[in-house]
């Protein structure tokens, strides 16, 4: 049986804690997402308010159990949208033929526009609401989930087993999906993680530039934004979400890095 490093133990556990904060956040914190709770703003950590209060004077806890469900939702949806597209579309292209210069060069125009760029002028033209924030992340990211995808797809296909295959006279999609797809899958879940470590900091950045979530609502990249005028004296307002944000990156960067050490009992 396989397990998991202890690094990558510890990614799980913070991962985990964060998915179950984003399910759950909502329901258990103290207070609304936008209800003014204290007269002093920026207040520091106290029993009543453990992580503070913000430039409003709101609970920052209930801010972050609030702000952690769009940033891990809005991420993974996103990412699960790039990573299925790009799989589809890259073992489709591993067979070659005009699919797969047509593919290629499309993706190729898209990753030559810079992330951020295209990110700000999409969202700048169309509005900054949920579903364009999860259509243009998936976007930006779906032609490099296409490029792992074809590229190991590729390697596969000019095995010996594969040739096997086709000298029994099995069709195209029977390859794909018994003979190659199963070796891939390792390689393109260790991918999927790292669409995921990119798209939460892409979107924590726009929410800093205030492209994210809009208020009252937050992402956690959002809570950072609107609280940095009190950085010199209400530092927890700022510190705590960015926290949450490096906790959620570098726990998913651990589980990714444990994936090629997996070890047999």
């Amino acid at each position: 049986m396989r397990r998991f490093t202890t690094s990558g133990r510890i990614g799980l556990a913070l991962v985990s804690a964060w998915i179950l904060v984003a399910l759950l956040g909502p329901g258990i914190a103290p207070h609304g997402v936008g209800e003014v709770v204290h007269l002093d703003v920026f207040d520091g950590v106290s029993r009543r308010f453990p992580l503070g209060t913000d430039y409003l004077g709101r609970d920052m806890l209930s801010r972050v159990l609030y702000g952690a469900r769009y940033t891990v939702l809005i991420a993974f949806v996103a990412t699960s949208i790039a990573a299925m597209s790009g799989i589809l579309l890259g073992l489709a292209a591993a067979a070659g033929g005009w699919i797969d210069m047509a593919l290629s060069r499309t993706f190729d125009i898209i990753i030559a526009i810079p992330s951020l760029m295209l990110a700000l002028v999409v969202i700048a033209a169309t509005g900054a609401s949920i579903p364009v924030l999860i259509g243009t992340l998936a976007i930006i990211y779906t032609p490099g989930a296409f490029r792992t995808a074809r590229a190991l797809a590729v390697g596969v296909m000019a095995l010996d087993f594969v040739a096997a295959a086709r000298a029994r006279g099995e069709r195209l999609p029977y390859i794909v999906v018994r003979e190659v797809l199963p070796n891939v899958t390792g390689p393109l879940a260790a991918d999927f993680g790292l669409r995921f470590v990119f798209i939460v900091l892409l979107l924590s950045g726009l929410s800093f530039l205030g492209l994210g979530v809009q208020p009252p609502q937050a992402d956690l990249g959002a809570l950072v934004r609107e609280n940095i005028a009190g950085l010199g004296f209400g530092a927890p307002a700022v510190l705590f979400p960015a926290v949450a944000i490096a906790s959620l990156t570098i726990g998913m960067n651990l589980v990714i890095d444990s994936l090629p050490g997996r070890r047999r009992r």
